[in-house]
């Protein structure tokens, strides 16, 4: 794992001149503060006349952001697209995939992501590296894992998780698998189709069985996240209580209105359509529907940002062409193309993931709160583009080593 250096109980000056401070307010010009054992002191506008003492970090033309969470990865998997690659992947032993995994870390760690939220794998694979390699005292990432994704017999999700077996109910199947998980998942639709244009699923799960697995994962401490598209399957899954709903293509404005009442969390995944679009057959039939699947998708985010749905960001890294890392970018840059302005969209991948996970250190900068933040090169302007030079991150005051950073 990525280390840092610069010791958390020294106190250091910071300037900079621009700050996006992951609340979705207003961006902030001139600022000052210090960095005092781990955390910011109070942050406050400095006016030209001030500036007679030079600060420690001199950041006067650069944007500081909050570090990003990535609410939806799939760590055992690479973006590849050979296949026979993926088909490895979905076949080896813990043992080869354990380096797959800790470099999967290190790359969102690189692009300023301090906490990701796992989605599943079949043998659990995520969770195992979480409870017997990674180190929290040392490692400056967060891991929220699910260990596996539920699904019916003989449905989609066998990759990414178990069956329910036939006559057992949800609650025993989840209270005997819950040691060293953070969330439950469950699928409750298939993928979206790449040859019927808004093609969906019938529920894999009723509104009965999804209740009582929300329940249950309540009863354990756990929040739900469900993977559903098509409106059907996601009205399910609202109706039942799940704490997130992930994917969502096609659901629907009723679903959103939903969502909005609620307050239920929303993880769009966009990229991912847009890397099938980009990476499968040029001119073909599946290429041409992953691209009316995101366009789709993008005036489904603009609505839900008219009706006040809280979004948080996810990639689905992992996923064919969706690379660890680097696309929290792209998905920021689909965020604004959907109408959000850079406040909102930063707001989604620090603040709403952190709330989302539970983490009550990061997500937003602000007084008195762990000292987690990223330097790029530039005005707020040239976001999300600048985010591909990342200068400086710093993790609970500590500043990340540039050699962690390639």
């Amino acid at each position: 794992m990525a280390s840092a250096h610069h010791s958390r109980n020294a106190s250091l000056s910071v300037m900079a001149r621009w700050l996006i401070d992951g609340s979705g307010g207003p961006i902030h010009r001139n600022v000052a503060f210090n960095i005092h054992e781990g955390r910011f002191s109070p942050i406050r506008r400095m006016e030209t006349t001030q500036r007679k003492a030079l600060p420690e970090l001199d950041f006067s033309d650069h944007t500081l952001l909050p570090c990003f969470v990535d609410s939806h990865v799939h760590l055992f998997m690479s973006a590849t697209v050979d296949p026979a690659i993926r088909e490895n992947q979905l076949k080896t032993d813990f043992d080869a995939l354990r380096p797959v995994i800790q470099t999967h870390l290190n790359q969102h760690v690189a692009h300023g992501i301090i906490a990701v939220r796992d989605g599943g794998d079949r043998h659990g694979y995520a969770r195992r590296y979480k409870t017997e390699w990674l180190d929290p005292s040392t490692s400056p990432i967060s891991l929220c894992v699910t260990g596996w994704a539920w699904h019916r017999p003989g449905r989609y999700g066998r990759f990414v998780g178990k069956a329910l077996p036939y006559k057992q109910a949800f609650k025993d199947a989840l209270r005997a698998n819950a040691h060293g998980i953070d969330q439950v998942k469950i699928i409750n639709s298939g993928l979206n189709s790449l040859t019927e244009f808004g093609g969906t699923t019938s529920p894999q799960f009723t509104l009965e069985e999804m209740t009582e697995a929300v329940c249950a994962g309540h009863q354990l401490g756990l929040k739900t996240m469900v993977h559903a598209n098509g409106k059907e399957p996601v009205r399910i899954a609202l109706k039942a209580g799940c704490h997130s709903l992930e994917h969502g293509f096609f659901m629907g404005r009723e679903n959103l209105k939903r969502m909005a009442d609620s307050n239920t969390v929303w993880v769009p995944t966009a990229h991912t359509m847009q890397a099938y679009a980009i990476h499968l057959k040029e001119n073909s039939v599946e290429s041409a529907i992953a691209r009316k699947n995101l366009d789709h998708q993008l005036e489904q985010i603009a609505e839900a940002g008219r009706l006040g749905v809280r979004i948080a960001l996810g990639t689905d890294a992992g996923s064919l062409g969706v690379y660890h890392g680097s696309s929290v970018a792209e998905e920021l840059k689909l965020l604004m193309r959907a109408g959000y302005g850079v406040e909102a969209a930063i707001q989604s991948a620090s603040l709403h993931g952190a709330e989302l996970l539970g983490l009550e250190n990061a997500g937003i900068i602000a007084d008195g709160r762990a000292a987690n933040f990223i330097a790029v090169k530039g005005s707020p302007a040239e976001l999300p583009d600048s985010l591909n030079r990342i200068e400086a991150i710093f993790v609970s005051g500590k500043r990340l080593k540039e050699a962690d950073l390639s």
